[in-house]
């Protein structure tokens, strides 16, 4: 009777430790199933990812702040220069239309017109032409931009 219980014993035990073994390998299955779904692995793929947009957004986030400082420069600039343009209203084709006539004049007429200095007076009338041509300037640039 003891050598049977002895047998019955050491099956017990064999049974218990294979249920053990059983249990382990059923465990160890599990870990290689979510392995083979990547699920760590998309997990750092997604937080690779995110890493780099973040970082791409950071980079363009500097440019995008400079294009809309630009683009406050340049509303500020189209207000200028609509400013100089209603200033200069038609000053610039009577300028040249003053040149025009100043240099088809002879001393004699100017004299009778109370002009003694010529230059002067085409100076003071290409400054305005010059303004002109600055405004144009700058809203040419504004345009471009």
């Amino acid at each position: 009777m003891a050598e049977l219980e002895a047998k019955y014993d050491k099956s017990k035990m064999t049974v218990a430790e294979q249920n053990r073994e059983i249990k382990a390998l059923k465990d160890k299955i599990k870990a290689l199933e979510k392995e083979l779904k990547l699920k760590n692995t998309l997990i750092e793929i997604k937080r690779i990812l995110w890493s780099q947009i973040d970082l791409s957004l950071t980079r363009q986030w500097k440019s995008i702040k400079i294009v809309h400082e630009q683009m406050e420069l340049i509303g500020q600039a189209h207000f200028e220069v609509q400013k100089a343009r209603t200033a200069l209203g038609n000053r610039p084709e009577q300028a040249s239309r003053m040149i025009n006539f100043l240099n088809n004049q002879t001393k004699e007429e100017l004299a009778a017109m109370n002009i003694i200095n010529k230059t002067d007076v085409v100076l003071t009338a290409k400054k305005v032409l010059t303004l002109r041509n600055f405004v144009q300037t700058v809203e040419r640039k504004c345009h471009e931009m």
